[in-house]
């Protein structure tokens, strides 16, 4: 079969000038490591050039990409701009991500290159999600996924590979074999013969094609893209492709086949493929050394632009962590002004009620909102019957019912938020977070700041929190918002009342950035006064729930309840103990705790998350270093007992603080007045 069946001169030129570019940056990059000028770690692409560079003519700029850490081919054949990409590497403030990214985290919106992940396998289900959003909007773009073999074993890719078919999405995950798993062979690493061959489990389309050769990846590429863009589903490409080197830059090579390598090297890609349209008539050699001219006096000025760019000013730390540095909890304490909120009217609704009623306002108001999530359709509604109705009246392809598969749920959630969607995704417990948090922590957190602020994470996971209730045991009852909190670029929110959640979750879905709602199931079926019209709970500010002189003490979720029974029980005493709702862990309102602290004299920290290196630790050591002149006595905390939560409802109720505990707390904090 000749080279002319399918690709035209133009297109074969076009292929050879991209694989060019694509070899002269690698080689560049190569050679400033080698000179000491850079210094990271590094995952040449020699071998796998034809793979990107034959399936950029079929794409467009508004086709998006979601790539790995091996990636410059990738990023070069997307079109994104070869003198950001070299001064990224050198951690310029001209560089794509502004010197924040770096190597394996590189995104070029303009080009459609969304995501370039460091961890395996992890962008499988980023790219479903934004495979989603263009699915939703009808757009007829579609989303490349490229991955090694390595992460064809990953959990993140089968749940993205079974999401993808089940919802038909449009897009194409191209895995390139390079037959090493970074030290281990593909031999060593599964028993399929191909990777492709698993496209029948999922029910899709799957295709295996010599990666090096430009005109059968071109050939293949093309009838997946053609079936994206048909409506008829993703496809799974694997192109093989030899590596020409170890893992990493500089890394041994004792562990490849010496003789495989010595028989790829010689079959270098780019080289043969220079030949070959040479052989075939397609062009001359001046013509091919015109572009080989061409790419290396572009190389050259991108390394003179990163050779005269700044390294990014002090300053720029703490931007992109959030759309606003005002929101980081390092930021100057200062008084949020309470939104007003409409009068009730007397209404009264649970909790769980209010939830569903701000998910239905999010979805009536704005067509960029989507629900995400395990049992959400109706008739089930949700396992507290939070999305109950929603299914019916807004259609289930707003209010999607998803496998169990919480990486494939936030994953989606995260894409879909880059193609211009405001995602809301439940996570069923708050304990199967776990499961997820590569994606929770790793990349809605992360990105805006390593794009360096050019794509943000508008997205709302909902979590209950089952704890103190009974019957549910060590796995799913857990308080993990210190772990959250410990992670930047997350927000964290933790009502205590219906009012509060109807407003703060209506505030987490209008927020840009990626915001973890806590629901508790202690509070979900206690009623309270909910206007019925939209209003908003800022995050960030939190409540006086009951004024005090004697001592603050500070809770958020239902620990505020306990709270403010043990308030009650101090008040028998004579003890008039203020309840500050923190409501918001990040933001964090240190200037209300301290304005109470600073009046009252003595603070007790309660949560119902376990008190070792739990959050109250950061909030005690705030007021200590803010407040250690005013404060009559220590800080004193309670939160759960050091063990795994127990099934026996006795044992249950001493691991978690109650009224009386509080109180006893309190009483001993207040033993020196």
């Amino acid at each position: 079969m000749t080279m002319t069946a399918t690709i035209d001169a133009a297109t074969a030129l076009e292929i050879y000038r991209t694989m060019a570019r694509i070899a002269a940056t690698d080689q560049r990059i190569q050679q400033g490591l080698a000179a000491g000028d850079l210094q990271f770690q590094y995952y040449p692409c020699g071998g796998q050039e034809a793979i990107p560079a034959a399936i950029a003519p079929l794409l467009t700029r508004e086709d998006k990409a979601v790539i790995t850490y091996r990636c410059i081919h990738d990023i070069v054949a997307k079109g994104a701009p070869i003198r950001e990409i070299i001064a990224e590497m050198y951690g310029r403030e001209t560089g794509m991500s502004k010197g924040k990214g770096g190597p394996m985290h590189l995104s070029d919106p303009d080009s459609g290159l969304m995501v370039t992940t460091g961890i395996v396998g992890a962008g499988a289900p980023i790219a479903a999600g934004i495979a989603l959003g263009e699915q939703l909007k009808g757009s007829g773009n579609v989303v490349t996924c490229s991955f090694g073999d390595g992460a064809a074993n990953i959990g993140a890719v089968h749940e993205a590979l079974n999401l993808a078919a089940l919802w038909q999405l449009p897009i194409v995950f191209v895995c390139q074999n390079n037959l090493y798993a970074e030290y281990t062979s593909f031999a060593a690493s599964t028993r399929s013969p191909t990777i492709a061959g698993r496209a029948e489990g999922y029910g899709m389309a799957g295709e295996r094609v010599d990666g090096t050769d430009p005109f059968a990846v071109h050939a293949a590429a093309a009838r997946a893209i053609a079936r994206a863009r048909g409506g008829e589903g993703p496809t799974l490409l694997e192109c093989v492709a030899h590596r020409l080197q170890g893992h990493s830059f500089g890394s041994e090579e004792v562990h490849m086949d010496a003789a495989a390598l010595a028989a790829a090297r010689s079959a270098n890609p780019v080289k043969m493929f220079r030949q070959r349209l040479i052989d075939d008539a397609l062009t001359e050699a001046a013509a091919l050394d015109a572009i080989d001219a061409a790419v290396t006096a572009e190389i050259d000025d991108a390394q003179a632009f990163a050779d005269a760019s700044q390294s990014p000013p002090a300053s720029e730390l703490y931007v992109d962590v959030f759309a606003s540095a005002d929101d980081l909890p390092d930021a100057e304490p200062r008084f949020i002004a309470a939104a007003p909120i409409p009068d009730s009217d007397g209404r009264r609704i649970t909790f769980g009620q209010a939830v569903n009623e701000a998910l239905d306002m999010a979805l009536a108001a704005d067509a960029r909102v989507i629900l995400l999530g395990e049992d959400i359709e109706d008739p089930a509604g949700g396992i507290v019957k939070a999305t109950a109705g929603l299914s019916t009246r807004h259609g289930r392809d707003r209010v999607r019912g998803t496998p169990i598969s919480e990486q494939a749920i936030v994953g989606a959630a995260i894409g879909a938020s880059l193609a211009g969607f405001r995602p809301v995704a439940e996570i069923m417990i708050v304990d199967f977070a776990m499961v997820c948090m590569d994606q929770i922590a790793n990349h809605a957190a992360k990105l805006r700041y390593m794009s360096g602020g050019r794509t943000s994470v508008p997205i709302t996971l909902r979590m209950l929190t089952a704890g103190n209730v009974g019957s549910f045991g060590a796995q799913h009852s857990q308080s993990l918002e210190a772990w959250f909190a410990h992670i930047p670029g997350l927000k964290i929110v933790a009502p205590s009342n219906p009012v509060d959640a109807k407003g703060m979750l209506l505030s987490c879905i209008d927020d840009p950035d990626p915001c973890i709602f806590l629901e508790a199931m202690r509070c979900y079926f206690s009623p309270g006064l909910v206007p019925a019209g939209d209003y908003r709970v800022p995050l960030g500010k939190a409540a006086v729930a009951r004024p005090g002189r004697d001592l603050t003490i500070v809770a958020w979720s239902w620990a505020v309840q306990e709270a403010l029974a043990a308030a009650d029980l101090l008040a028998v005493d004579g003890v008039e103990a203020e309840v500050i709702d923190l409501r918001s862990i990040v933001p964090l309102d240190m200037a209300t705790v301290l304005e109470s602290v600073g009046r009252t004299g003595r603070a007790l920290i309660v949560h119902a998350a376990v008190e070792f290196g739990g959050f109250g630790a950061e909030l005690a050591a705030r007021i200590q270093e803010a407040a250690w002149g005013r404060l009559k006595a220590p800080v004193a905390r309670l939160g759960a007992r050091y063990t795994p939560i127990p099934f026996a409802q006795n044992l249950e109720a001493m691991h978690f603080p109650g009224a009386e505990g509080i109180a006893a707390k309190a009483r001993a904090v207040m033993a020196d007045r």
